[in-house]
């Protein structure tokens, strides 16, 4: 079977180097601006909670709140970018995330502050998915997930980035300072949206849906094989990242002892080690077909799953052996994700490309903020955390299992 017949062949897109050049700066930054939201106070989690007079427990789900606040968004936003295109929603949504960011650092409570990270996660929604259509209105097939690579190399940065520059920020400085830097950030992704991102789809193509043709494209979307298998992929994917990202600040510092400068670069090989992955499955574009990339890269993700559990029967989990095992698996989701996410967008028209990316980022979200707490319903926990993330990796597995029989027996055709 040809690489062709897995993922359908890429667009002439005709764009210069420059363009392409821009819209990974723009759109990675776009991108990376909710992402960095989500991680930049992961270090001062202990901290907000002694200011606020709160548990822990309280401030986590601060950050369950604006996940099911960007499920929620990109529900709403993504049909919208097909209605009316993809810069005004775009303008609006980031904008508001800005305010809502300032109005985060003068909370002077626990539960305005989920409140408040609730309405940053619908707000924030509009960066991700309208980026994601924006993309699959320029790109399709192996070009796609090229592009998506070199995307994803800025936006993994970003919370590579974040908790180091929020373990500095919290030196320097009380908590609500992290907020005020997201405002900044926000604020500067805002003006380059306005300043360098062209309009990207058309008055002509846009479409303006009622609700039962909206649920109508929902179920079509469902029960297209070759959209929810990969989707799926991607779903279960994410959640192996999070069960993770949104519970190891308290097990570093809690239960290995860590301090708060340490888990931020514990977290930044984690992040680091996602990004080789991205890079090399770029690399590997060019050599091999879609489907052995996702194979080898859920191999990998699953020998580092087998790692951690082992660390820790053996009794030997500690501040080394622990990173190693989240770093393998980190390593082989780097190669997963871009090409799950690119077969599955590349399945659809431009025409509901905000939908899918709506139904897909939503999903994703909810996903982060559900399954993360599943995880840990018995006490945020290493052995816990590893349980869940073995969970979420099998399920990846039949889920990639699942696409490459789809796409073997039934080839998407190229999209012109």
């Amino acid at each position: 079977m040809s690489a062709a017949a897995f993922m359908p062949p890429a667009v002439a897109d005709g764009h210069s180097r420059r363009f392409i050049a821009t819209m990974v700066f723009v759109l990675g930054a776009l991108s990376a601006t909710a992402p960095i939201a989500i991680d930049l106070y992961l270090p001062a989690f202990p901290a907000m909670a002694d200011a606020l007079g709160t548990p822990e427990s309280r401030i986590q789900l601060t950050l369950t709140a604006m996940m099911i606040g960007m499920g929620l968004g990109q529900a709403v936003v993504g049909p919208l970018s097909d209605r009316f295109g993809r810069r005004k929603p775009l303008l609006i949504g980031m904008s508001v995330f800005t305010l809502v960011s300032l109005l985060c650092a003068v909370a002077t409570s626990a539960d305005l502050l989920i409140a408040l990270r609730f309405v940053q996660g619908l707000s924030g929604a509009a960066g991700v998915v309208v980026a994601r259509a924006v993309i699959r209105d320029h790109f399709a097939g192996d070009d796609m997930t090229r592009f998506t690579a070199k995307m994803m190399f800025v936006t993994m940065l970003a919370p590579m980035l974040g908790p180091i520059v929020g373990a500095q920020l919290i030196r320097f400085g009380p908590w609500p300072l992290i907020f005020y830097f997201m405002a900044f950030l926000s604020a500067l992704s805002t003006f380059l949206v306005w300043k360098f991102l062209p309009e990207s789809l058309p008055a002509e193509e846009r479409r303006a849906m009622t609700g039962r043709e909206f649920g109508s494209a929902l179920v079509t979307l469902v029960r297209d094989a070759h959209f929810i298998a990969p989707t799926i992929a991607v779903l279960m994917n994410f959640s192996m990242l999070f069960t993770y990202v949104s519970t190891f600040s308290f097990i570093s510092q809690n239960e290995l002892g860590a301090s708060a400068g340490f888990f931020s670069l514990l977290f930044a090989i984690g992040t680091l080690a996602l990004l080789a992955g991205n890079q090399a499955n770029m690399l590997a574009i060019n050599r091999t077909r879609s489907s052995s990339r996702m194979i080898v890269g859920m191999a990998i993700s699953l020998a580092g799953v087998v790692f951690l559990a082992a660390v820790q029967l053996m009794g030997v989990a500690n501040l080394w052996t622990v990173p190693i095992g989240i770093a393998v698996m980190m390593l082989g989701c780097g190669v997963v994700f871009p090409n799950a996410g690119a077969a599955a967008m590349s399945s659809q028209p431009p025409q509901i490309a905000g939908t899918a990316s709506a139904f897909m980022g939503a999903t994703q979200m909810a996903a982060g903020g559900v399954m993360p707490a599943l995880a840990t319903i018995g006490g945020v926990t290493l052995a816990n955390m590893t349980l869940g993330i073995g969970v979420y990796a099998v399920a990846t597995a039949a889920a990639v299992a699942w696409t490459i029989v789809v796409y073997r027996r039934d080839p998407v055709p190229g999209i012109e």
